[in-house]
């Protein structure tokens, strides 16, 4: 890179040490978040967590505020419920685009029938297996016994010998391993 004289000295504006700030009159501040910043940080934490879009967040959110429980903790347990976290949370895929992919080139079966719908909501008493092709049993079995060391969550039971998981419970707030403030995302989507 072609540097100026200057740059070999001590007075380099791009070298100089101790300086926190980019060079420039007007350096980029940062102020205190607002309170709706906060809110809406969250609600963004979570949608890219579990990769929804914003319809489909308000969808969920509907849900839960009809439910008889707290609405942010029946929020993050709908969420939880998807197949595509579901998948994750088993160990059949890496991540959870990678999960989604899986679903919608049907690889996955729910109670013996295929299911292509990432956004399918998986119930008590559910078995969740794989398909039974070679490709298919192998991506599976490669992904179980990836380096990644992940934990099944206790309201899933896991047989990896056969490819399948039932979920024996529903998740609670405490099986949401992201930390998030669920009231917070209340407060922005109740306004």
């Amino acid at each position: 890179m072609l540097k100026g004289i200057r740059c070999e000295t001590a007075k380099c504006a791009m070298e100089r040490q101790g300086r926190s700030n980019p060079p420039g009159m007007h350096s980029w501040r940062r102020g205190k978040a607002t309170p709706y910043a906060v809110r809406l940080r969250e609600k963004q934490k979570v949608k890219r967590y579990y990769g929804v879009f914003e319809r489909q967040f308000s969808r969920y959110f509907r849900q839960a505020e009809r439910l008889r429980q707290n609405t942010g903790i029946a929020l993050l347990c709908l969420l939880e419920r998807r197949l595509d976290n579901v998948i994750y949370k088993a160990g059949f895929a890496p991540s959870r685009p990678s999960a989604r992919q899986l679903i919608g080139h049907g690889h996955v079966y729910i109670n013996g029938r295929r299911v292509d719908r990432p956004s399918y909501r998986v119930d008590q008493g559910d078995k969740i297996s794989i398909k039974g092709g070679e490709r298919s049993q192998k991506l599976a079995r490669q992904n179980l016994e990836g380096d990644g060391v992940r934990t099944v969550q206790p309201w899933l039971q896991m047989s990896p010998d056969r490819l399948e998981a039932v979920v024996v419970a529903l998740p609670t707030r405490d099986d949401v391993q992201i930390p998030v403030e669920e009231q917070l995302i209340v407060e922005l989507c109740s306004r």
